[in-house]
């Protein structure tokens, strides 16, 4: 039996400029911070031939063809037929809800790749790795996704990503203090909302309108590119503070983007009132996890529950994506 487990993550600047319809024409950046929350993959050869696979549902085919999920289908079809197929079980679990904003499919693919990988007894490297989910979700499935989920995910950390005009992504880790990366850990709240949505449905606008070279949509991704850059350098620079406060000019810029509810709106507002410094929706929108950075984590937390959002905890993952047996 094979166990990988890939991470997921919190965006912490230029969330957007990574989806290859605004990378490809001017270059994006994401800080991310993959977290300590996974999704597992396990591979099995079972002692029956067919294609067993559990996860949200459960299916049992006899050749790839009939296979409904379509990363699961994709990925296969990529690894060759005579490798796995006929006869290999796949089960997934996640720490966290799919559509809550947190990354879960890409996580879900580089989990996935990383198993077969080593069921083959193959070795893939975080960059090739990365690359190859990017290929499955974007090229071959056709998703209006970016790219900083997969990358992530395969490399962990706090991370500057760099999406070139060419294709290519340059990981760079976040040249903090250790002080700076504690304060941070420690300081950024996670509240879930109780919502969850489709990504790529959120996105899909997105995308079309920088195809079409809408000037306010591509004047808003050009800002939360500049943001996130100020984010890094805040970080970098130590100024926990004015990281905070950027946090509130990502959300309007998001707001923009893709109005949330009122109820959100309200939510993040009295977390505000609550003691946190800056706070926003992570994700593309909609729904899934609110963000906040606050010095004062007992009022935000009882702030908070008076809302009736609970905080979910968590640590930096600095490993991305590994296999725990096999």
């Amino acid at each position: 039996m094979i166990i990988t487990r890939s991470p997921l993550r919190i965006t912490l600047g230029g969330g957007g400029t990574d989806l290859p319809s605004y990378s490809r024409q001017f270059g994006g950046g994401v800080l991310a911070a993959a977290i300590d929350k996974y999704v597992y993959v396990t591979v099995v050869r079972p002692f029956t031939p067919g294609i067993f696979l559990k996860y949200s549902e459960l299916e049992h085919v006899e050749h790839l063809s009939d296979v409904r999920h379509p990363i699961i289908k994709e990925t296969l079809y990529h690894m060759g037929d005579d490798s796995f197929a006929p006869q290999i079980e796949i089960t997934a679990l996640a720490d966290i809800p799919a559509g809550t904003g947190l990354g879960s499919s890409s996580s879900f693919t580089t989990a996935l790749i990383k198993a077969l990988y080593t069921h083959n007894r193959q070795f893939i490297t975080p960059v090739d790795l990365a690359s190859l989910a990017c290929d499955i979700e974007i090229t071959y499935l056709n998703q209006p996704i970016g790219k900083q989920d997969q990358y992530i995910a395969a490399y962990g950390g706090v991370t500057w990503l760099s999406f070139k005009q060419d294709g290519s992504v340059e990981a760079t880790p976040l040249r903090a203090s250790l002080d700076t990366l504690h304060a941070l850990e420690d300081n950024l709240l996670l509240f879930y909302t109780g919502i969850s949505r489709s990504a790529a449905d959120v996105l899909q606008d997105q995308q079309t309108r920088t195809e079409q070279a809408d000037p306010k949509m591509l004047e808003n991704l050009h800002e939360v590119r500049r943001l996130g850059e100020l984010s890094r350098k805040a970080l970098e620079g130590g100024d926990l503070t004015e990281f905070g406060c950027l946090l509130n000019r990502q959300w309007e810029q998001k707001q923009w983007r893709s109005p949330n509810t009122e109820q959100i709106c309200q939510w993040r507002k009295y977390g505000l009132s609550s003691g946190a410094i800056g706070g926003k929706l992570i994700g593309a929108g909609g729904g899934g996890f609110l963000l906040f950075y606050t010095e004062e984590h007992t009022r935000l937390c009882r702030g908070m529950a008076d809302m009736g959002l609970q905080e979910v905890r968590f640590r930096f993952d600095y490993e991305g994506t590994k296999v725990l047996f096999g």
